[in-house]
């Protein structure tokens, strides 16, 4: 068997010349038997004359026509429904050239060199055996690849598009070794319905298929699938040892295709329990385009997403800024194959005022998306002084600049966090929004250039530098443990590009001093997202890989809030985004504060005196980090949890 194979696989392909030679062939006995049957298999009757004729005229026709349609130049063994149409196409040219020539003698010499009837039988003929011997000779080569392997039976979830598409693609490729066993599809309608000689189940019945056909694999080809089917389908699939694949987005298909080397496990960003948002970018639109825009921190997670998307809305220029020269030396490199050349990059830190006005004055930005930020918990405990100088100091220094350089909009990525801070990290960032927010109200008061301030505030981003899932990732490619801080703890997550693409239809929308929150969905638990990408992996949660409880880090919250307890929502035209109604502050005591804070940071204070003046700021401040646990009592009021208003 062995051996039949290797000679399979050393068939070479036909020259061209011999395809040409083949359709010929078969072109003149389709006109033989067209002949034949028009005479009632009575060869006596047919002039010899008239059929030389005939062929002589069919096949000058049928060399023109194959060497300008290209029809020799495919290879058999891979036909597809192209081949098909390019050989109806020949066809009708054929038989059409000879129909017209014929009525050109019949009027003119007042004769005709095929009968009209020879002429319709010949194109049914020769178009039923040009196609078939191809489709023959791909079915036979298949057969033959495939005689005596072991086959990977699979279902493919969805007989749309999509899902008939990936069929086909496992057929075409003879390295698959796939069976297709069903069609799995939620509409009834489908049901017990064959594509392609595959019966359509509904998905109520995939545990039965699962057992009657030792199913190794399920491939979803459907793109709208909600994530709560997509979910109850994997927890079905893992719990009896099956792999989840899916097919790429149609966006990444080449000429309506794909190839089976882009069929891709499932992700676990694909598995959370929440709806796609919705958006209408047609205010973005009109806002950006031929604009002047500055984003910070363009090198980061968030930054470089907000620039991708920013290209589409055609700004006339894109100001980079960001202190880390390699990330943003490669996000350089992206936007130069994409062929955006409409850029600057300013490779300054937020926290040098003196470089930050440079950059303004250079090059007078419209609008700016501020992401500069240090994001890292444990990693501001240990460093008070500096999330303070990035956080706090980058933010005044940028919008104050705004104010300056009379921008129109200056939109803030804030955090989750920043709500009843229990770190070091949510408290600068919540101090930034107290600042842009007051600052705005006190230009208001004052009737003079406003920009519109707008803060937008989300949760964690998945797939961010130094997110969870690309951490249990690398640890679960490495053996175990996945370590997770403690089993009760719950995360609100979207992904980078949703979360971005919130960022900038709430800063459209905004009129100025409002906190956006973005609707996450459902809290997810962290025990549980390890849990569930290990057995994406294939392997046993416990058993294979190790879950490893670490304990909470200085400054992590058991769970996260987008809103405090004094806090309520507005609704916006867009039923994810919502307005934080927060606690108003005086810009004149906020900006003291602000100074005299970023003063202490500069001097390198001692950090126990820093997170002091923190809690002064931001009484709602409630440090879990024991080194600061005496300096940062518990509020008396009770915290509760808001996420969207009633």
């Amino acid at each position: 068997m062995v051996e039949r194979l290797k000679k399979i696989k050393k068939i070479n392909i036909l020259p061209r010349w011999m395809i040409f030679i083949l359709d010929l062939s078969i072109s003149a006995f389709s006109l033989v038997l067209a002949y034949l049957l028009r005479f009632n298999f009575d060869y006596t009757s047919i002039s010899t004359s008239e059929l030389i004729t005939s062929l002589e005229l069919l096949t000058a026709f049928n060399v023109v026509v194959f060497f300008v349609v290209r029809t020799y130049a495919g290879i058999i063994r891979f036909t597809s429904i192209q081949d098909t149409y390019r050989i109806l196409l020949v066809v009708f040219l054929v038989n059409f050239g000879c129909l017209v020539t014929n009525i050109a003698f019949d009027r003119y010499a007042n004769q005709q060199l095929i009968p009209y009837s020879v002429i319709l039988i010949n194109a049914l003929a020769s178009f039923l055996f040009l196609n078939s011997y191809r489709i023959g000779v791909k079915f036979v080569y298949s057969y033959l690849m495939t005689v005596g392997m072991n086959k990977k039976n699979i279902l493919i979830y969805g007989a749309g598009e999509a899902g008939i598409a990936t069929k086909r693609t496992f057929d075409q490729d003879s390295n698959a070794h796939i069976q297709v066993r069903a069609f799995l599809d939620d509409d009834p309608r489908k049901s017990d319905k064959v594509i392609d000689g595959v019966k359509i189940y509904h998905t109520s019945e995939l545990k039965k298929l699962l057992e009657e056909y030792d199913i190794a694999e399920l491939v979803i080809a459907a793109f709208s699938l909600p994530s709560k089917t997509k979910s109850d389908l994997v927890d079905i699939c893992l719990d009896n040892n099956i792999k989840v694949l899916t097919v790429p987005p149609l966006s990444h298909w080449i000429n309506g295709h794909f190839s089976t080397k882009q069929i891709q496990k499932i992700k676990i960003e694909d598995l959370l329990d929440r709806e796609p948002i919705m958006l209408y970018n047609e205010i973005v639109t009109d806002q950006l385009k031929g604009k002047r825009v500055l984003v910070t921190g363009a090198a980061g997670s968030i930054g470089s997403e907000i620039v991708r998307q920013l290209i589409k809305y055609e700004p006339a220029l894109l100001i980079l800024n960001d202190q880390a020269e390699s990330p943003l030396y490669d996000l350089e490199l992206e936007l130069q194959e994409l062929g955006f050349d409409n850029y600057v990059v300013c490779l300054t830190d937020v926290r040098n005022l003196e470089a930050a006005t440079r950059m303004f004055e250079s090059y007078q930005p419209q609008y700016v998306y501020h992401a500069a930020a240090y994001k890292h918990v444990p990693m501001m405990e240990h460093s008070p002084c500096e999330a303070v100088l990035t956080n706090v100091m980058g933010t005044k220094h940028i919008a104050d600049l705004a104010v300056a350089y009379q921008v129109k909009r200056f939109v803030m990525v804030s955090t989750d966090k920043a709500v009843n801070p229990t770190n070091v990290m949510g408290t600068t960032k919540r101090i930034a929004e107290m600042y842009v927010q007051s600052l705005y109200h006190q230009l208001e008061k004052d009737g003079k250039h406003m920009v519109k301030f707008i803060t937008t505030r989300f949760g964690n981003v998945l797939g961010s530098n130094g997110s969870v899932i690309p951490r249990f990732k690398k640890q679960i490619e490495e053996g175990g443990p996945v370590t997770v801080t403690h089993p009760d703890i719950t995360r609100f997550f979207m992904t980078i590009p949703e979360a971005c693409q919130l960022v900038l239809e709430a800063g459209s929308m905004g009129n100025g001093g409002e906190i956006f929150v973005f609707d996450m969905g459902k809290s997810v638990k962290i025990a549980e997202l390890a849990k569930k990408m290990i057995r994406l992996s294939g392997f046993t949660p416990g058993v294979d890989i190790k879950i490893k409880y670490t304990g909470l880090r200085p400054g992590e919250k058991l769970y996260e809030e987008l809103l405090n307890n004094a806090e309520n929502t507005v609704n916006t035209y867009h039923d994810k985004i919502l307005i934080a109604k927060v606690r108003e502050v005086d810009y004149a005591e906020v900006k003291v504060q602000v100074e005299d804070l970023i003063a202490l940071a500069a001097n390198r204070a001692d950090s126990k005196i820093l997170v002091s003046k923190l809690k002064g700021i931001v009484p709602e401040y409630v440090t879990s980090n024991p080194a600061y646990e005496s300096l940062v009592s518990k509020p008396k009021s009770p915290v509760v949890s808001i996420q969207k208003a009633g």
